[in-house]
């Protein structure tokens, strides 16, 4: 069993989350804000409470500029917060007004300005949605495991994919390195990426599953490697898939990484691949993250 210190080492250099377990110390005077880019990236739910804010901090501002002249909007209760509230969210959203409308020349100035930051505001809002929306993205499954098992007589390190979508990625191309913790000539512990060469780096049509296979040869580097190797120099196997999604004809990518304890040994993959009796190919997903032993 490895101690808790020793888990807590093992953390992924490129988590599943897409948020690197690491701080980042920024000198204050180079430091930059890309708030379109934050935007784009923060969770669905943190947008929308941020939308939900920047549109009730709006209105009350307003509401507290309209109160500032007595009768400014007509049939308004005098002092009323309530009613400069309501008048603020009709104006903002150029609904039309019943019994409350502006009646002096400081209520009229401040619609104009209002109305003109609204329509800004919108456009924007509008904007970042539709870019949201449009952003390309994959629902390639990988799954949980690799294993490394004997392959046409040679150990090979063996992982799956599979397109959840009912649409083919086409010219996909996959890319597997390993990183992993070594030692320089001089002394120096750094964290250094390999490549590792594929029976099968690319795909004209990925539609369904594919086995992705790297055959751990003398060129390999992770040539002579053991569980205990794996865990002792803090193995990640990174994986990137990207390709052409026919029905946006756009470039799509996604990507997965396995620490060394999700590396199984001498196991493989169930067969998840049959057909029916009327020749109907069917794939059986239910199965995508099983193995069995070799002599199953």
């Amino acid at each position: 069993m490895q101690s808790a210190p020793k888990r807590r080492q093992l953390q992924r250099a490129f988590p599943r989350d897409g948020t690197p377990p690491v701080r980042r110390v920024i000198d204050r005077a180079s430091r930059t804000h890309d708030i379109y880019h934050t935007l784009l990236t923060m969770p669905w739910s943190a947008f929308l409470a941020l939308l939900a804010a920047g549109y009730v901090v709006f209105n009350v501002a307003f509401a507290t500029l309209y109160l500032l002249e007595q009768g400014a909007i007509a049939s308004a209760k005098p002092g009323s917060f309530a009613d400069a509230f309501f008048f603020s969210v009709q104006t903002m959203a150029t609904i039309g007004y019943g019994d409350m409308h502006p009646q002096t020349l400081y209520a009229n100035l401040l619609v104009t300005v209002e109305v003109l930051l609204a329509m800004m505001g919108l456009a924007l809002a509008t904007g970042l949605v539709f870019a949201r929306f449009s952003l390309p993205t994959a629902r390639i499954m990988f799954s949980r495991i690799a294993v490394i098992a004997p392959n046409d007589g040679r150990p090979t390190l063996m992982f799956r994919a599979a397109n959840q979508r009912k649409n083919r990625i086409l010219e996909a191309q996959v890319t597997v390195s390993v990183l992993r913790e070594e030692v320089s000539a001089e002394g120096v512990r750094m964290r250094r990426f390999h490549d590792l060469p594929l029976a099968r780096s690319r795909t004209p049509m990925f539609a369904l599953t594919w086995t992705v296979m790297h055959v751990i040869d003398e060129a390999s580097p992770l040539r002579g490697a053991t569980p205990e190797s794996l865990r002792e120099e803090q193995v990640e196997i990174v994986v990137t898939i990207f390709g052409l999604d026919e029905t946006v004809s756009q470039q799509i990518f996604g990507r997965h990484s396995y620490l060394a304890e999700e590396i199984v040994w001498n196991r493989r993959f169930v067969d998840i691949l049959g057909r029916l009796e009327d020749g109907t190919r069917v794939v059986d997903y239910r199965r995508f993250h099983d193995v069995e032993d070799l002599a199953g």
